[in-house]
């Protein structure tokens, strides 16, 4: 039970989504579109998660390019818009890629492909933390974004006191977000 309607959906992100799920892959529409549909705003862009890899997204699309260094991005370009999908990623572990250690901030190490559910623990707060699914017409929530966008609440996923050390940056999009929205 949501507000979300497919005619509120770029056609083309819609387009990338269901050839995604078509080539049996997962492909959700994430983070802000999704917030902003809820919310009954126009979201600025719409990206979509999924669980194939940069190389087969590029293998469906011959108007997809690969971005990045670290963590491969595919870009979709259409004559209006740039839909881009990104594969689901988790936490590296600590044996992954060279050496770490707990008090390490930074990511460094960002190839490691993961599940939905993985991939929305790396997400700054709940409310971008949100996935429609095509298929049930559902709006998947991990980590009680639904409850903070009911309530006007920011929340960061994670531990704060790291993740705004991560990223400072965080900071600033939390006070835009709540200046923007009224929380």
């Amino acid at each position: 039970e949501h507000c979300i309607s497919r005619n509120n959906i770029d056609p083309h992100a819609l387009k990338v989504m269901y050839r995604l799920k078509n080539c049996g892959y997962t492909a959700y529409l994430v983070g802000g579109a999704v917030r902003d549909l809820l919310l009954g705003r126009e979201p600025k862009d719409f990206d979509v998660s999924t669980d194939a890899r940069p190389r087969q997204i590029k293998k469906l699309f011959h108007n997809c390019f690969l971005i990045g260094r670290r963590f491969r991005l595919a870009h979709i370009r259409f004559p209006e818009t740039i839909i881009e999908p990104s594969t689901f990623r988790r936490q590296p572990k600590h044996d992954e890629g060279g050496k770490s250690s707990k008090a390490e901030l930074y990511q460094h190490r960002d190839n490691c492909y993961g599940t939905p559910e993985e991939d929305v623990l790396r997400r700054d707060f709940t409310i971008n933390a949100l996935f429609y699914e095509l298929k049930t017409f559902s709006v998947i929530d991990y980590v009680g974004g639904l409850d903070d966008l009911k309530s006007g609440v920011i929340r960061c996923i994670g531990d704060p006191d790291i993740r705004f050390r991560e990223d400072p940056v965080r900071m600033l999009r939390a006070i835009r977000f709540a200046a923007r929205m009224g929380f």
